[in-house]
């Protein structure tokens, strides 16, 4: 891990140094007892028909892209993915490098029980302690990010726990193959490749195409990042990705709903 990745972990770590404290499994627990189950990301991810599911992302701008929807309503945008077929939404919670926040997830989670189907939400941000998942949690998310390159052995170990415990499932991110050993070794039933790499912001479609057959068969696979046309969902489709995440692309498009039936095309 280098670069820009390490520069937001450590941003990141910063950020929430006012917040920690202990989390312990019991109030992760009771708050899941307590709150209305979110719908499944797994159950998402495996479709019925066999096809690419899509996992439509809400990010306003990224280091990367730069602006991307600036000042965009993550609820407004939701309504369109809803209304498009997307499987499950991406939420950016990031503020100082994405633009996004907790209340766009809990925004979004709030139109979906006002307006069903719900779909799926994943808190897309830089997990590196169990408060984070407890207000993933309360703001109705399905799922949070593990990256692995990113945290230790018992980070991950602490959040996959926390998770499970919350009631939340885990995507858990890598970008090598000692990466997809790792994820597995702490029982990853969802794996995404990013084909970006987030130290130097590079995108290679490629690495999906070696990684993906790398990942046990039992496993949900995802292909992350540079997914921009049906030619894309394909190649990763080929690999053997179950789902595609997919952010700068859908929130430009002008008829997401084409898009993604566009990536759905192959099987």
């Amino acid at each position: 891990m280098s670069d820009k990745l390490t520069e937001i972990m450590a941003w990141k770590r910063r950020e929430i140094a006012p917040l920690l404290r202990a989390v312990p499994e019991s109030e992760l627990a009771q708050l899941h007892a307590s709150l209305p189950r979110p719908p499944s990301f797994t159950a998402a991810l495996r479709r019925a028909d066999g096809k690419l599911a899509v996992i439509a992302e809400i990010k306003r701008r990224s280091p990367s892209a730069g602006e991307i929807k600036a000042g965009a309503s993550a609820v407004e945008q939701a309504q369109r993915y809803q209304a498009a077929g997307a499987d499950a939404l991406s939420v950016l919670t990031d503020e100082n490098f994405f633009g996004g926040s907790l209340d766009d997830l809990r925004g979004v989670t709030a139109q979906f029980r006002t307006t069903p189907p719900a779909r799926p939400c994943i808190r897309k941000d830089f997990f590196v302690h169990p408060i984070q998942v407890l207000q993933a949690r309360e703001a109705g998310a399905s799922a949070i990010l593990i990256i692995v390159r990113a945290l230790t052995e018992d980070e991950i170990s602490v959040l996959f726990t926390a998770a499970t415990a919350a009631g939340l499932e885990a995507l858990f991110e890598i970008h090598t193959e000692p990466e997809i050993a790792r994820a597995v070794a702490h029982g990853a039933r969802i794996i995404g490749v990013n084909n970006r790499d987030l130290a130097v912001f590079k995108t290679d479609l490629g690495l999906s195409e070696r990684l993906i057959p790398k990942i046990p068969r039992d496993v949900i696979a995802v292909s992350e990042s540079g997914i921009f046309h049906a030619a894309d969902a394909a190649r990763v489709r080929a690999a053997g990705a179950h789902a595609v995440l997919v952010g700068e692309v859908l929130m430009k498009a002008l008829n997401p709903g084409a898009l993604i039936a566009e990536f759905r095309g192959h099987v």
